[in-house]
């Protein structure tokens, strides 16, 4: 673990930070940034990558996290940011957002795929970091469950897309309900997806 090294060199507040929402065709971008108090908490045992556990877990280990976290912060990035600047531009200023979020400040920041310029923290990105490092891991957890929340409310408000099943994402079902019933304000018209059901209609 990338924290084990870490903590032996005397830095003990690591923020792991992490993403949900980049492929996506509808909805918010959310990027968490976490300082837990003990990576090696066995009440973090379960902790792993979003990807790889069920929606109910994912519940579950989010309110454990906030347990075990010194502080967290939790960054919504709009589609209007998003159409504006790109995914990119705005995945990286949300990490940036979530990390000067914290109320506590961060001895070392650790992020999945991509540094964070402008940090007075030293950040690293680790590849495929929320399978190796468990702060990314924690943090990649408040993202996705933090952004499932949001499109399950938006489902109830769009009931006809099927956003609390697909989540924005595009599938058969989602793209029909676009075609039927047109394109959205949440949808992001900067994606070609979009662009050309736009243009299609």
């Amino acid at each position: 673990m990338i924290e084990q090294a870490l903590i032996r060199s005397g830095i003990t507040k690591i923020a792991g930070v992490d993403e949900a929402g980049r492929g996506p065709c509808a909805g918010p971008l959310i990027v968490a940034a976490v300082i837990l108090e003990n990576p090696f908490s066995p009440a973090l045992s379960q902790v792993k990558d979003s990807k790889e556990l069920t929606q109910s877990k994912r519940e579950d280990l989010y309110e454990v996290v906030l347990k075990n976290a010194i502080s967290h912060s939790i960054i919504e990035v709009p589609v209007e940011e998003i159409d504006q600047y790109g995914v990119h531009k705005c995945n990286i200023e949300g990490m940036r957002r979530a990390v000067q979020g914290l109320a506590v400040t961060p001895e070392y920041v650790l992020t999945d795929g991509y540094v964070i310029p402008g940090l007075t923290a030293s950040n690293l990105s680790v590849w495929k970091g929320d399978q190796v490092a468990l702060s990314i891991s924690a943090a990649s957890i408040l993202a996705k469950v933090f952004r499932d929340r949001i499109m399950i409310e938006i489902d109830k408000q769009y009931p006809n897309y099927g956003f609390a099943s697909h989540k924005g994402y595009i599938t058969p079902l989602h793209t029909e309900s676009i075609k039927k019933y047109g394109v959205l304000p949440i949808h992001r018209k900067s994606f070609s997806n979009i662009a050309d059901l736009m243009d299609n209609r």
